[in-house]
């Protein structure tokens, strides 16, 4: 350390640089640098008291230091990185992309009347002679059931799916969009993510193989021949709640909507007529779904009527308008031989089911 070199940090402070004086003192002088970077240091007056073989030690190096730190921050590093993997994989909001759904189960049956359609050009007059006399407007039909919690979900998760399963009714059968066919986005955005695809397939490819019909997911009309005669639709019904496991809420709804009919390319002033459809939807919601509001729908069973039963209902349906007849015959033909389609269903609608007039 008594070398001739310069101090790590330079010359110190107030040292004479000029010749003669105490230049001759320069190799001995040394600042605060100089003597953190020395690699020996000697005890102090109070360490030299004890029990010491030698007078200095030796201190540890800073690059030696420098990768000890290095160490821990890599350890704590893969730890973080380890945790965050553990909580993605057993977090109880895990991913979407892990849920697989069941795919939706739907029937659609037509109800072929056993006469001539009753109508009237008075809209009130229809449903004031019709059983749905005392049926409440709209969405006010669609009550929520008196609840509480169950042994898993509060009372507010328990609401939250019965609301849920409300607004997707509300959206899939009164929407006047939805309806005539112009608009989808309203009941598609209350779908788990994991039925969308499903949901797409049956608008873009619609099929009668139980699993891919549009009039599965909501009530939809043909434009090009159907027009609402009143924008009130009425409507009676029931809403239940269940849990299943620990995991799972179930709601069932059972509900019957009637609406005001005329045929699309006649004056507004021609006979109304009534049609009724049957809706019992099963939902099924876990955690994430009550969280983002949304349901799995697991069962779709639909009546409608007055309708044809040759008609095709995959797509839209098809009504019988004021003095209309079902044609003579049955649904269209069922192949036992062939696999992947449904077998065709076709019912009698009721003569208590229509106005009185």
């Amino acid at each position: 350390m008594g070398g001739s070199g310069e101090p790590p940090a330079g010359t110190p402070e107030g040292a004479p640089e000029g010749p003669g004086g105490e230049d001759e003192y320069r190799s001995v002088v040394f600042d605060e640098s100089f003597v953190r970077a020395a690699r020996l240091q000697e005890f102090s007056a109070r360490e030299r008291m004890s029990d010491h073989a030698r007078a200095v030690r030796r201190r540890p190096s800073p690059h030696r230091r420098l990768s000890r730190q290095v160490v821990v921050l890599v350890v704590l590093i893969a730890v973080a990185f380890g945790t965050a993997i553990y909580m993605g994989v057993r977090h109880p909001y895990g991913s979407q992309a892990a849920k697989r759904p069941d795919p939706l189960r739907m029937t659609v049956i037509p109800l072929a009347p056993q006469g001539r359609v009753p109508g009237s050009a008075k809209v009130a007059d229809l449903f004031a002679r019709s059983p749905a006399a005392q049926f409440r407007l709209g969405a006010g039909g669609i009550n929520l059931p008196a609840t509480r919690r169950t042994a898993h979900f509060s009372e507010d998760q328990v609401v939250s799916a019965l609301t849920t399963a409300k607004d997707y009714l509300v959206e899939s059968s009164l929407d006047p969009d939805v309806l005539m066919g112009r608009a989808v986005r309203s009941p598609r955005v209350l779908l788990d993510p994991g039925q969308l695809d499903q949901f797409d397939e049956s608008l873009a490819h619609p099929a009668a193989d139980g699993r891919h019909a549009p009039t599965g997911w909501m009530v939809r009309f043909d434009p090009a021949r159907t027009a609402l005669a009143d924008p009130g639709v009425r409507v009676q019904g029931t809403l239940r709640a269940a849990e299943t496991d620990k995991e799972t809420l179930e709601v069932s709804s059972d509900h019957t909507f009637v609406y005001a009919l005329r045929p699309a390319a006649t004056d507004q002033r021609a006979r109304a007529s009534l049609f009724t459809v049957r809706r019992e939807l099963h939902f099924r919601f876990d955690r994430d779904d009550l969280r983002m509001h949304q349901a799995e729908l697991l069962v779709s069973y639909l009546q409608a009527g007055p309708l044809a039963c040759a008609a095709d209902t995959t797509r839209v349906l098809r009504p019988l308008f004021a003095d209309e007849r079902a044609k003579a015959g049955g649904p269209a033909g069922t192949d036992p031989y062939a696999t992947g389609s449904a077998t065709a269903l076709c019912g009698t609608l009721a003569g208590a089911a229509q106005p009185r007039l």
